[in-house]
């Protein structure tokens, strides 16, 4: 089993993480985006101020590599619409990055779909069901369907899937799309598109829709059957955990967060801004971090049941959902079905 969005190995995670090194890091361009999806952990996305110049992204970029970085995945707000896209994919392609990017889908047409083949980025597209009318609910958006569905074509026409040419599906568990999810984790599959099934976590938009909530033993119920469908149908074999189905998430040992305007943060749902790099620079804002120290040393920091779990040594639960509901990220995961409080 791989650690979602880090290809490493354990070796290089454990020496990144004695030297204070980074492997990845995630970025936002801007959080500009033209959906409104009911899950969304940006709460604001219509005027975004103060957002970093491209000179800016360039540099800290340029930062994570100094600082052992080869992988950057960018986020949003949408990537596809953001302007200077091609840009910062050519930039990122000449610095010797892998690079990822999670999308809508809105901006690639044939002409991206086109570079981000060339340059073999990994792309996510999100997909949240197979229904336009579940689809479009959730991305709060009418004709979301039809725009996924658009950009599936165009990257299938640029080559992907393929070898060289990585393509997942990022879905988002809820009830709305809850019984459709066996049927779709496996449509992905024989697609030879990755699955990315992940549990919600309860910030921004997503307390504002309780509708959408799952409860722990469904989602036990729901983690099982996928791990009996790919084990029996696809000969692939895991161990059924939170937060993300058939991977482990323990990105802040050697990951972090670049909002759009520049503040670093441990990642998309420990929204505690460590500071800004338009103060300090990014490896001192690292270095010098508490709460950094504590997630790196998470097997002596981590509190209550995800301390005493028996995947204590290879999972933490989500610290998202932890600091989201707790206000502390060193707490028991809530949304895990070994928590039993």
């Amino acid at each position: 089993m791989q650690l979602y969005n880090l290809e490493f190995t354990e070796q290089e995670i454990k020496d990144a993480v004695a030297d204070d090194r980074l492997l990845s890091m995630e970025i936002e361009f801007s959080r500009i985006c033209n959906f409104r999806c009911s899950y969304c952990y940006v709460p604001e996305k219509v005027e975004c101020k103060g957002e970093l110049s491209r000179d800016e992204i360039k540099d800290v970029i340029l930062q994570a590599k100094a600082l052992g970085a080869g992988k950057i995945i960018i986020l949003g707000g949408e990537p596809s619409i953001y302007p200077h896209l091609p840009e910062m994919l050519q930039f990122l392609n000449s610095q010797g990055f892998e690079i990822e990017m999670f999308t809508n889908g809105t901006g690639v047409d044939e002409e991206l779909a086109g570079l981000l083949a060339e340059l073999n980025v990994r792309v996510i597209l999100k997909l949240n069901s197979r229904k336009a009318e579940i689809q479009d609910l959730l991305a709060g958006r009418k004709g979301a369907y039809d725009i996924i569905q658009k950009a599936f074509t165009h990257l299938k026409d640029a080559g992907y899937p393929a070898e060289d040419k990585f393509l997942a599906l990022s879905t988002i568990i809820c009830q709305s799309n809850f019984e459709e999810l066996p049927e779709l984790w496996q449509w992905v599959r024989d697609q030879n598109i990755e699955p990315y099934f992940e549990v919600l976590t309860p910030q921004a938009n997503a307390l504002d829709n309780l509708w959408l909530q799952v409860d722990s033993i469904q989602l036990k119920e729901l983690f099982a059957e996928l791990s009996r469908i790919d084990q029996e149908k696809y000969h692939r074999q895991w161990d059924p955990q939170p937060p993300l189905v058939g991977n482990k998430c323990m990105r802040h040992q050697v990951s972090c967060l670049v909002t759009a305007s520049g503040e670093v943060m441990p990642c998309v749902g420990v929204t505690i801004p460590l500071d800004n790099i338009r103060n300090n620079p990014l490896g001192d804002i690292l270095k010098n971090s508490q709460v950094v120290k504590d997630l790196k040393n998470f097997r002596e920091m981590i509190k209550g049941e995800c301390r005493d779990c028996d995947k204590a040594h290879e999972c933490y639960g989500c610290r998202g959902a932890a600091y989201q509901l707790t206000g502390d990220y060193l707490a028991a995961d809530p949304t895990c079905w070994r928590n039993q409080k």
